[in-house]
């Protein structure tokens, strides 16, 4: 299978290199700039997952499309969360992995971690956790979202409409207070317990996630 897609795209003007093992792809791909990785899941060492997401722990961005027989729905699950950004299932037609191929690279690299991280503040999407220096915070669903999209755009002022916008549906009126509400109830989760002031009230404006807390004294 390997040398079938090598041959291809070298047809369509590509280099490509070839790693058999889990472990020397994640060598590889951390030592060289890639435009795009294809990944099979069926390794003889550490399976692909585990490539993808050792890979994006580096902070290695370029585009991963995961290649493999299982179809089923929990393994494309699996492999988005672990931060591949397509998913291809065997038997598969060349001409429309080409093309996705093309399209990968047409998006570039980007940082798209599975894990959200602002200072020490962490946020993990798929299993739905939050903790700050390792220490695990509840939150309800709609707390957990409002937290996701300030973690998405950290240091940036966001307004209560564009939060509003975000979390709500468009069935919501635009009564922005209840936005005011939930960041009230998020600065007493990830913020008081561990006395520090992270995110802040810019106003006039709205609200803005700083990279770094202030810390409080008493």
């Amino acid at each position: 299978m390997s040398a079938l897609l090598q041959r291809a795209f070298r047809e369509d003007g590509y280099a490509v290199d070839v790693q058999a093992s889990g472990n020397d792809a994640v060598w590889m791909a951390s030592e060289y700039d890639f435009d795009a990785v294809i990944l099979d899941v069926g390794l003889p060492d550490i399976d692909g997952f585990d490539v993808c997401r050792r890979l994006r722990a580096r902070a290695r961005w370029m585009p991963i499309l995961m290649l493999t027989a299982r179809d089923a729905v929990p393994d494309r699950v699996r492999g988005l969360d672990v931060g591949a950004d397509d998913y291809v299932a065997k038997p598969f037609a060349i001409d429309e992995l080409r093309a996705r191929v093309r399209a990968l690279i047409r998006r570039g690299p980007g940082e798209r971690p599975a894990v959200l991280a602002v200072g020490d503040l962490l946020l993990d999407p798929a299993a739905r956790t939050a903790s700050r220096g390792g220490t695990p915070i509840s939150l309800a669903a709609k707390e957990f979202a409002i937290l996701e999209y300030f973690m998405r755009h950290p240091g940036q002022v966001l307004s209560r409409a564009r939060i509003l916008e975000h979390v709500w549906d468009f069935t919501r009126d635009g009564d922005s207070n209840i936005v005011d509400v939930y960041v009230r109830i998020l600065r007493e989760k990830i913020d008081r317990p561990f006395g520090t002031r992270s995110i802040e009230t810019v106003r006039g404006v709205g609200y803005r996630l700083a990279s770094r807390g202030t810390r409080l004294t008493s």
